[in-house]
């Protein structure tokens, strides 16, 4: 039975129940020096009752700390980083990958297309925009403000230098394109609605996606809790776009986010589940230092893993698409959080497991 989450919504089409069976990668690639670690017939079982639509993953794939849970061997960050994805990829759990560093400096369709070819044809990609359109500041090599951007949501820039290069380079392989806004300067959130009418041009702007990449969404995720409003979903939903849940110390906390995604509903869910509450707003450093390498789970958070699994349930249960990224610093180690999170998503309802209980 379809999670209650939402009240009692009609399924749009019947849910697939099972994963099938992992493509495998192109010969171009098996020669590769990356290999994946022997995956537990348990994972691989219970890979085959997460929902189809489900498409769970980590955020970024380039830590060699998670040798055995993903890696066959020790590798360098710098290999991973090369040759890493498409042995992630055909782990049976790993079904979307978040590719952060597009933020930093935008990807040609070429480099996408890279990344399209190494990975099953039902995987998913999960994409930053670039810093240069969805952040109102300029900022220098270590996040500090060098003045305002001229070009931040420019609906030109948009299409030019994301949309249009992740459409020809991943084609039918996107899940969603998300427009994080790293936290706005006061001016900015002093005018809350001349923020929402310039989000507003950019999203309609937009060509669909729908042409090229059917299951693909353009989400927004915010940085400023003041902006969770029913007027910003306003804005989503008259541009068909979803509501990034940004699971982040800066933000509320997840069930304080959901009256949002129920104004949005029906929609797709796009999460990236980003940082412990534990380390405040400014805590990846914090993280990044307490986690590292990154090989285990420290800091369990079963509530909000239960919580999100009601809502990844309720979303595949009415035949849509479910797209999340878990980082290491949500929990500790990422690939563990999503094997974890995948046991919460194919709980009955109302069912703890393990985990979940702590």
């Amino acid at each position: 039975m379809q999670d209650d989450l939402f009240g009692a919504i009609p399924a749009t089409e019947p849910a697939a129940t099972a994963a099938g069976p992992a493509e495998a990668p192109s010969s171009r690639v098996k020669a590769l020096p990356v290999r994946l670690a022997d995956v537990p017939d348990e994972l691989r079982a219970l890979a085959q009752r997460v929902p189809r639509l489900a498409h769970l993953g980590t955020s970024s794939w380039t830590y060699p700390g998670w040798t055995g849970h993903i890696w066959a061997s020790d590798l360098s960050e710098r290999v991973l980083s090369r040759h890493g994805l498409s042995a992630y990829s055909q782990h049976p759990l790993m079904r979307t990958v978040s590719v952060d560093r597009n933020l930093y400096k935008a990807l040609t369709a070429s480099q996408f297309a890279e990344y399209a070819a190494q990975v099953p044809d039902g995987f998913r990609f999960i994409v930053k925009a670039p810093a240069s359109v969805s952040d109102a500041l300029v900022r220098d090599e270590h996040g500090h403000s060098r003045g305002h951007n001229p070009l931040f949501l420019d609906p030109e820039v948009a299409e030019r230098e994301f949309i249009r290069p992740a459409l020809e380079g991943l084609r039918h392989k996107i899940g969603a394109l998300v427009f994080q806004l790293s936290p706005l300067p006061r001016e900015w959130l002093r005018q809350p609605q001349q923020l929402l009418d310039r989000l507003a041009r950019l999203l309609c702007a937009l060509p669909s996606l729908k042409p090229i990449a059917p299951d693909g969404v353009v989400a927004v995720e915010v940085r400023d809790a003041s902006l969770v409003t029913r007027e910003l979903a306003e804005v989503l939903k008259a541009a068909s776009a979803a509501y990034c849940l940004g699971l982040h110390a800066r933000m509320p906390a997840i069930d304080a986010q959901l009256p949002l995604l129920r104004a949005l509903w029906p929609s797709p869910l796009v999460c990236r589940w980003n940082l412990h509450r534990r380390h405040g707003a400014y805590g990846y450093e914090a993280a990044r230092d307490l986690y590292v390498p990154f090989d285990h789970i420290q800091d369990a958070d079963p509530d909000t893993r239960a919580t999100l699994a009601r809502v990844i349930r309720a979303t595949t249960g009415a035949g849509l698409p479910a797209y999340v990224s878990i980082s290491n610093k949500a929990e500790g180690c990422a690939p563990l959080s999503v094997a974890a999170l995948a046991d919460a998503v194919c709980q009955p309802a109302g069912d703890a497991t393990e985990s979940e209980r702590g």
